[in-house]
This record gives C-alpha cells, sequence and structure tokens, in this order.
C-alpha cells in the first residue's frame, strides 16, 4: 500500500560509541530520502553521501550503500472463505506476493573519501548478499584498523 514506514538500526559495529565520536542520533531518516517503502520488484543498488553537521559544527560524512532484499517475514493472507473444486477443499488463502525491502548499509566518518567508502561498502554488500565463508564482524574490524593516508599527503 501508499504506507511508510519507518527505518531502525539493526546492526551497529562498533556496538558502543567511541570516546571521541559518538554515533550520530536519527541517521536512519537520513539513509533513506525517499522514505522507507516495500517494492513490487528488486531494485539496483543505490550509493550517495550524506553530511551531517553536529553541534560542535563537526561534519560526519556517511556513505549509504542501499540495495533491496526479499521480505520473507510478512503476513499478507486475505482469506476468501472456502469452497470445494473437483473433491477439493480450497482454503482460500492467497499467498503473499514477493515484496522486496530496503537495507542500508552505513559508514560514518569524519573523513572525506566517498569512493573508498564506496568500496568498502561494496565489499561489506558482497561477502553479506553471496554468504561468504567470513564474518562481518572481522571484516569490518580489518577495516577500521585500515590507516588512511593525510589529505593531499602520498598514497
Amino acid at each position: 500500500g501508499p504506507t511508510e514506514g519507518l527505518g531502525k538500526i539493526i546492526q551497529r559495529f562498533p556496538q558502543k560509541d567511541w570516546e571521541d565520536t559518538p554515533f550520530p542520533q536519527g541517521i536512519e531518516l537520513f539513509c533513506q530520502p525517499g522514505g522507507w517503502q516495500l517494492s513490487k520488484e528488486r531494485k539496483q543498488p543505490t550509493f550517495f553521501v550524506v553530511v551531517l553537521t553536529d553541534i560542535d559544527s563537526e561534519r560526519h560524512y556517511c556513505s549509504c550503500l542501499t540495495f533491496y532484499e526479499a521480505e520473507i517475514n510478512l503476513q499478507f493472507s486475505v482469506f476468501k472463505g472456502t469452497k470445494e473444486i473437483e473433491g477439493e477443499e480450497e482454503s482460500g488463502l492467497i499467498p503473499p506476493a514477493e515484496v522486496f525491502a530496503p537495507k542500508s548499509l552505513v559508514l560514518v566518518s569524519r573523513l572525506d573519501y566517498p569512493e573508498i567508502f564506496r568500496a568498502c561498502l561494496g565489499l561489506i554488500y558482497t561477502v553479506y548478499v553471496d554468504s561468504l565463508n567470513v564474518s562481518l564482524e572481522t571484516l569490518i574490524a580489518n577495516l577500521c584498523s585500515c590507516l588512511v593516508p593525510a589529505s593531499g599527503g602520498s598514497q
């Protein structure tokens, strides 16, 4: 239907805020600028960057990779009544149509490296979608431990 859902954070790394980097509140509102809506077809992944500024005028670059996956936990059964067809009883339940729900992977940083962050999110997406034998926690921990060169410095 035309109703719009609300986004929620289902997993984050690290699980607790770092002392010098609090987690931006309400980030789920910025992940889906068009709203959290189900789709009848699987849409291609999209990437964009949102810049949030906190109360201390610190910028947080939020790189978002949004993809759609089949939603299997929806209960859309409609009861039409019971009737008999050629000696068999049919319940009248209509099986749910396949629908796709948006999910967003978000990388938050004070650094402005959109192409690097796009590649990181693409790697996480590939591991998740292809169910590769790598834990997401390990992958993200390895990405967080990478040193990023200073702006204008050598590669």
